[in-house]
């Protein structure tokens, strides 16, 4: 048989495999996958201000993609289905419907029930997070300052 190593680019990410075929034969690929192999972590950082976790994300086995708006997040999410969602929430007062755009994204989100979505939050801000809390199930919250080693403990049980 023959056998051909392709590599497939999308997104900053790359797939390698190989094809082996024969003349009787259908093309067989023979699957690689390096970066895609790993579970999706979406990182949502709208505002940030604390400490940058990819480098813990990755440490745990995720290939981490990082979003700065929500509604690229939104396309993100529908696009890539990550297995993990860290995001914040930021109350916004000028929203008539909503207390933030982590409601817009949970919409999205509510329709992938493998997806576990972590949310930080300002203490000064939980009351309206409540809000929140009541209608939709987040796998778990940390109030601001984030405490680093629960957040690796909590990574690394869902890798």
């Amino acid at each position: 048989g023959l056998k051909c190593l392709c590599i497939y680019w999308d997104s900053g990410d790359f797939l390698e495999f190989s094809l082996t075929w024969s003349a009787n034969q259908r093309i067989q690929p023979d699957w690689d996958r390096k970066g895609m192999s790993k579970p999706i972590l979406l990182s949502v950082i709208e505002l940030g201000g604390y400490p940058n976790f990819k480098p813990l994300y990755e440490r745990a086995g995720f290939q981490v993609l990082v979003e700065t708006r929500m509604r690229k997040a939104m396309s993100t999410i529908k696009a890539r289905k990550p297995a993990v969602i860290v995001a914040e929430f930021n109350f916004q007062s000028d929203f008539r419907d909503r207390t933030s755009s982590l409601e817009s994204m949970m919409s999205v989100v509510e329709r992938l029930p493998d997806t576990r979505v972590i949310v930080f939050y300002e203490q000064e801000y939980r009351h309206q997070f409540e809000r929140l809390l009541a209608v939709h199930r987040f796998h778990k919250v940390f109030a601001f300052p984030v405490p680093e080693q629960e957040l690796v403990q909590c990574i690394q049980e869902l890798a």
